[in-house]
């Protein structure tokens, strides 16, 4: 059955076909009157009150029935012959299920989706990360994105990112998934974190082909039944007490730092980059910005007895507890692990965390969420964080003090000699 609107709109084009071309270039340039000029075939002359002069084609929308007016261009610009070939071109357009409005637009549109599949993945790993460098906690964390990316995914930096797909990602992720199981997975979150971005500026469409669920996880073995779980070299807590008399025997920021690090079970990057506003000497606090934590949030250390008398004795120069060597930026935490590997070959600073959560759970009464607390490692029971949020500072103040009591016993016992 023939569509209605179509039989009208041949009938209107034939009735106008019969009469078109009722315009001369003298008689639209004579006239004046505002209002729609018909010319035949659907091309007017729109004058507006102020006198301006436009080219419109004007047609009937098969779907709505409403008239629909498409512009052609001004009059001082655009001749009554070339609004004619104008006008001509959208009848064939219409004709053939087209329509003279759209049209241009989906043209425009995929002319500008050309252009970007011109983008290259590389650029686009370069905008991501420039874009979100303002919320990253430090320099450091871009260079490893950048570093990381150039590195696996090297193959796909010279690449349109509107044609990296499956294939291509598992061609950077293959060859490192069994070998370099934690860093593979860090490739494929940033792969399709920087796909995820293309496509939300329109770099490309589809679906995401570095997405784990549902797609990736199908191609390649779970990461967690891989990976083999290397506990740092730690040194076992029955000795630690005896390899204090030797750390305390030695003299520098870098024993003193070592020291504070064992003492406070904090991660080496937060003694050494500790600044002396953190400490307050007063009420035993060290409160180490979110900025300066893995977790990103701010995590306060209960000092002990120890600690404290280690800090007021350290000499201030600068900003920094434990400068390097010229005092304007911290001491490296290679400085530390210098002085562990010259005295427990093999094992390493880092390990000394291990060494106090083995004995918070062999030596202590101690709840095992009190210890990952302590680490400022994250706790997944809400309940358990709660709880630890109403009274941990002086429960681990407490065990802190306990710990440091361990690690002296050996020196006391020396000293009593």
């Amino acid at each position: 059955m023939k569509d209605p609107n179509l039989k009208e709109e041949s009938r209107a084009f034939t009735a106008e076909a019969r009469n078109r071309n009722r315009l001369t270039a003298i008689s639209a340039q004579k006239l004046k009157r505002p209002g729609r000029h018909n010319d035949g075939a659907g091309l007017y002359l729109l004058i507006k009150p102020d006198g301006r002069k436009s080219w419109v084609f004007r047609w009937r929308d098969r779907v709505s029935g409403k008239h629909r007016d498409k512009g052609l261009g001004p009059f001082w610009d655009v001749s009554l012959e070339q609004a004619r070939e104008a006008a001509k071109r959208c009848r064939e357009l219409i004709r053939s299920g087209g329509d003279p409005i759209e049209a241009p637009r989906q043209e425009r549109q995929a002319k500008r989706l050309e252009l970007a599949r011109r983008k290259t993945f590389g650029e686009c790993c370069e905008a991501y990360i420039e874009a979100h460098r303002a919320g990253w906690r430090n320099e450091k964390h871009a260079a490893q994105w950048t570093a990381t990316l150039e590195t696996y995914a090297a193959d796909l930096y010279p690449l349109p990112v509107a044609e990296v797909d499956t294939p291509l990602v598992l061609r950077c992720l293959e060859t490192i998934w069994t070998t370099k199981t934690e860093t593979a997975t860090r490739v494929r979150q940033r792969i399709e974190a920087v796909l995820d971005w293309a496509a939300v500026r329109g770099f490309r469409t589809g679906e995401n082909p570095a997405r784990w669920r549902g797609h990736m996880d199908h191609l390649l073995p779970t990461p967690n039944k891989l990976k083999k779980v290397e506990h740092r070299a730690a040194v076992p807590y029955s000795q630690v007490a005896s390899f204090m008399v030797e750390l305390r025997k030695r003299t520098g920021f870098s024993a003193r730092g070592l020291e504070l690090q064992i003492l406070t079970a904090t991660r080496p990057n937060e003694v050494a980059g500790a600044r002396w506003p953190e400490f307050d000497l007063e009420t035993g606090i060290w409160t180490i910005p979110g900025e300066r934590m893995k977790s990103g949030k701010e995590h306060r250390v209960p000092l002990s007895q120890p600690a404290l008398a280690l800090l007021r004795d350290l000499p201030r120069i600068g900003d920094y507890v434990f400068p390097g060597l010229r005092g304007k930026k911290p001491m490296s935490t290679a400085a530390m692990l210098k002085i562990v590997k010259a005295m427990r070959p093999g094992m390493t600073v880092h390990g000394f965390r291990s060494t106090f959560r083995d004995w918070v759970a062999d030596c202590t009464s101690y709840p095992a969420d009190m210890a990952e607390f302590a680490l400022a490692h994250v706790l997944k029971d809400a309940t358990v964080k709660a709880y630890l949020r109403a009274d941990m500072m002086e429960k681990r103040r407490g065990m802190m003090q306990e710990w440091a009591d361990y690690c002296g016993a050996a020196s006391q016992a020396t000293s009593d000699e």
